[in-house]
């Protein structure tokens, strides 16, 4: 069994400051972190070490089923998953969960970032991350 740790949950919707909004005032979520401020920002919610990553929706309705790092539409997009070793996690799965996209370096946007997208057997997207120092 791969050892994991929960990292973030990463919601594609409509209007992305009322789930802010909705988030921050209901369940004690803080805003720690804005990529690519602007009309397209994806937002970092965070508390207690847990996360929840806000994008903004591309599109009113699902087109088919979802590809490479998840669907774009309104909906969860992703559960990401901290793991010691981005390949050899990957390797453990195997061909139980299909790599969608990457492994990809985004240290772009943090540093050291390298991620991994994945579909559970119902098609789902995970997320596959090494652990980084914050």
């Amino acid at each position: 069994m791969v050892k994991t740790a929960f990292s973030h949950v990463a919601l594609v919707c409509p209007d992305p400051i009322a789930v802010e909004r909705f988030y921050t005032k209901h369940f004690g979520f803080v805003r720690t972190r804005v990529y690519d401020p602007g009309p397209g920002q994806v937002v970092m919610l965070g508390k207690d070490g847990k996360y929840l990553e806000v994008f903004p929706a591309q599109e009113d309705l699902p087109t088919g089923p979802p590809t490479e790092a998840g669907p774009l539409y309104p909906c969860w997009r992703h559960i990401s998953f901290i793991v010691d070793d981005l390949e050899a996690a990957l390797a453990e799965i195997g061909a139980d969960a299909p790599v969608t996209l990457g492994p990809a370096e985004l240290s772009q946007h943090v540093e050291g970032m390298r991620v991994a997208w994945i579909a559970d057997p119902a098609g789902k997207h995970r997320r596959t991350q090494p652990r980084l120092s914050r």
